[in-house]
């Protein structure tokens, strides 16, 4: 017997319906009475939970998914989404096609928030065999790095103004700067710190009826016993990674410095009911879990007008508790004056601990920097990771107000270089939330006028460079060529040239041109060096490249090139508005 597709079960055509790319389905209910029939709200919050994995916060998805089906209008919610979707597209395959006018859509790309997250994924992710894949990969990363960096910015601006912002948010934010396509973001560690505290009550059902005391030390055994805090003894102390809440709840060594450690601990406590805060005591940082009203912290009520003591756990190093009279005895050794110990033994605010990582970060990045072998980039990275800093220092200064304006005005000039450097698609982040912090007209001019150059460059399109002239026949090299310096050994690719040097003559003599065999009167190439530098070499140092071109290269190729042409060896040029016989 031949059953009709009007004799389907409702359940039948919905799982239909489901096998459908969304895109089809208007096509499809056109052609059949049956399939536009069903009730839809079901089928689009499907595609709305299964094929976009971020959101960004004002649409408040998780509460939405929760909510009765018929409150929303799924359909609207995924066509919106959908249509975002392919405006990023545009955008992305926009940058990737033409160098004017990058950053401004960049700009407007990183304005959709969190909605632009799983598009830029997806060009991160291009197959090998794209014909632009490095320059596809190169582009979505800068601009979904310039996203991550946007959202932790305004974490911090927010605890600026005085808003409330959750301890891991305002420290994970520095993972934000480093992340780039990886896991790690706020999402996952606000998602692994409550996996953490329900596991704590599987494991243990009686937990929660504990007294405060009791569930201090048990929650120090407990993440302790997994390696959640803590160094293992072979990892560096200082090591740049140890710095980050991220890395920590997630990496398999689970490194973390004793700010991060006890981050995780209080932030765990947190919700598993203990009222627990970092103390940022001299040279270390203690977790201190303040008693519930009208008792203490032995669960025992207390008499009425009294305060109860905190007590104080040092999860980095132990799972005891931490007497406070040996934090007295300590700050009494270090010769700290009485009336500083109240403020040294309480909690500190969420902007100090931001403070005291990013100052660990910026130790960590100066002063114990890590050995690189050329094999791929280094995570967490150090330009992003001293950048971050940079980032809260100017944004929550000290809070004394004799040196913050000095303190600030240090950290602008190395942000504003950074930035230069590394980070040109941030120069309207700049605008929007450094140039109003600054009171000196002099540096306010001189940062106004960094941002006017940038956005100019950025607009203006490229010198076209043929090599038609007679002169250009002597311009030996073409842009994509790979080669390893005849003096320096470093490696490094070819993204530009003169038909002679054009540097100014202090330049010139500093570097030693007139000396050079054929002086300036020969090719001069602007290089990519693997180390990220920019470079200005002289036809005569060019050597040839020995060795493979390294990942640390081949990561930022992108930014010039479309691919690597395995047959040539050489890059194929994404620059030909500029130079177009190359």
């Amino acid at each position: 017997m031949t059953t009709t597709l009007c004799e389907l079960p409702n359940e039948i055509l919905y799982q239909i319906l489901i096998c459908v790319p969304p895109t089809s389905i208007p096509t499809l209910q056109r052609v059949s009475r049956r399939f536009n029939d069903l009730s839809q709200p079901l089928l689009w919050r499907y595609h709305c939970r299964t094929r976009f994995n971020f959101w960004s916060e004002e649409h408040e998805i998780e509460d939405r998914f929760m909510e009765a089906v018929a409150k929303t209008d799924w359909k609207k919610v995924f066509s919106d989404r959908h249509s975002r979707d392919r405006s990023i597209n545009n955008e992305i395959d926009s940058i990737v096609a033409s160098q004017p006018n990058r950053f401004e859509k960049a700009r407007k790309i990183i304005g959709y928030g969190y909605d632009a997250k799983d598009t830029l994924l997806r060009h991160l992710n291009v197959s090998d065999d794209a014909e632009d894949v490095l320059a596809r990969r190169y582009y979505s990363d800068a601009v979904l790095a310039g996203l991550h960096r946007t959202m932790a910015i305004k974490e911090w601006i927010k605890l600026k103004e005085g808003q409330p912002v959750p301890l891991e948010r305002a420290i994970a934010a520095f993972d934000m700067f480093v992340l780039h396509g990886r896991k790690g973001d706020f999402n996952d560690v606000s998602s692994h710190l409550d996996l953490t505290a329900e596991d704590i009550c599987i494991q243990d059902p009686e937990f929660m009826d504990q007294s405060p005391r009791r569930k201090a030390i048990a929650l120090a055994e407990y993440l302790r016993q997994r390696d959640l805090l803590g160094l293992q003894s072979d990892v560096s102390y200082h090591d740049l990674k140890n710095n980050f809440i991220g890395i920590a709840l997630q990496g398999e060594e689970h490194p973390s410095l004793p700010l991060i450690s006890v981050v995780i601990y209080c932030c765990v406590a947190r919700r598993l009911g203990m009222d627990a805060h970092p103390c940022g005591f001299p040279f270390h940082v203690f977790a201190i879990i303040k008693p519930p009203p009208g008792r203490n912290n032995s669960g025992h009520n207390a008499p009425d007008g009294t305060t109860q003591q905190p007590m104080y756990m040092d999860p980095f190093r132990s799972s005891q508790e931490v007497y406070v009279q040996n934090l007295k005895d300590q700050l009494q050794a270090m010769a700290i004056p009485l009336s500083h110990h109240v403020a040294l033994l309480d909690a500190s605010s969420t902007s100090e601990i931001v403070q005291r990582s990013a100052k660990n970060i910026i130790k960590s990045v100066q002063h114990f920097p890590r050995n690189h072998g050329g094999g791929g980039p280094l995570f967490p990275d150090t330009e992003s990771a001293f950048y971050a800093s940079l980032w809260a220092l100017i944004l929550l200064p000290d809070g004394n107000p004799s040196t913050s304006g000095g303190q600030r005005a240090r950290h602008l000039s190395f942000l504003a270089e950074h930035l230069e450097k590394h980070f040109l698609m941030d120069a309207w982040l700049l605008e929007d939330h450094v140039l109003p912090l600054i009171r000196n007209p002099t540096q306010s001019r001189q940062l106004l006028e960094n941002v006017r150059v940038i956005r100019s460059s950025d607009r203006m399109p490229k010198e076209v460079k043929g090599r038609t002239a007679a002169a250009l026949n002597s311009v030996r090299y073409k842009v994509g060529h790979v080669f390893q310096h005849k003096r320096y050994h470093y490696q490094a690719v070819i993204t530009g040239w003169d038909a002679e040097c054009c540097a100014g003559e202090e330049w010139m003599a500093q570097m030693g041109v007139h000396d050079l065999s054929r002086g300036k009167h020969q090719s001069f190439y602007y290089v990519l060096v693997d180390d990220k530098s920019v470079r200005y070499v002289a036809e005569e140092n060019i050597g040839t490249a020995r060795q493979e071109v390294s990942q640390d290269l081949m990561a930022l190729a992108g930014q010039h090139f479309k691919r690597w042409d395995r047959l040539s060896r050489t890059f194929v040029s994404n620059i030909k508005d500029e130079y177009p016989d190359d």
